[in-house]
């Protein structure tokens, strides 16, 4: 059932299967037979005939209230929906210059983001003749990483790309 959107299930008509596995309104099997049985059996109980495992060998149909069936479904993926965690990526710039206190303010941000849940993209920007001077200021990002320890693991190590120098940190699992 998983995966299946509501549009993709096939119901009543719509099967022409040769035979199908039949399963009962109350969950119970009813064995294999011809796709015209089980749409028989169905119109008796005043339900719907719905193909439920299309990729099954022979295709899975169960006897339910189509509309019911429909509401239930949508509800389970909007629930699903709900409990996921969208990851964000936030971005800290620093510059090669940077003071203590604005690299310690910094800091308490990522510390914020990481304690959330984000991931922290830390990027030190160089700018003009800044480029000359890229190895000796990797000191900060490195700085910047050992003061968050307790909370973050650094995902990706500090590169440089293009003007600038980049690394990920995640929050400790």
């Amino acid at each position: 059932m998983e995966g299946t959107t509501i549009s993709d299930l096939m119901i009543n008509e719509q099967i022409r299967d040769r035979e199908v596995r039949l399963i009962g309104e109350d969950g119970e099997q009813l064995g294999i037979m011809s796709a015209r049985d089980a749409m028989r059996i169905a119109e008796e109980a005043g339900l719907d005939l719905v193909k439920i495992a299309p990729t099954a060998k022979p295709p899975v149909c169960k006897i339910v209230d189509y509309g019911k069936f429909k509401y239930e479904l949508s509800r389970k993926e909007k629930e699903a929906r709900k409990k996921q965690k969208i990851i964000e990526v936030k971005e800290i710039r620093l510059s090669p210059n940077i003071d203590t206190n604005d690299l310690n303010t910094k800091i308490s941000a990522a510390k914020k983001f990481l304690t959330k849940g984000d991931r922290v993209k830390v990027t030190l920007r160089f700018r003009g003749r800044e480029m000359a001077h890229m190895a000796k200021s990797k000191h900060i990002l490195d700085d910047f990483a050992e003061a968050l320890k307790d909370v973050c693991v650094m995902e990706k190590a500090p590169k440089v790309e293009g003007r600038a120098m980049t690394m990920f940190l995640t929050e400790k699992r």
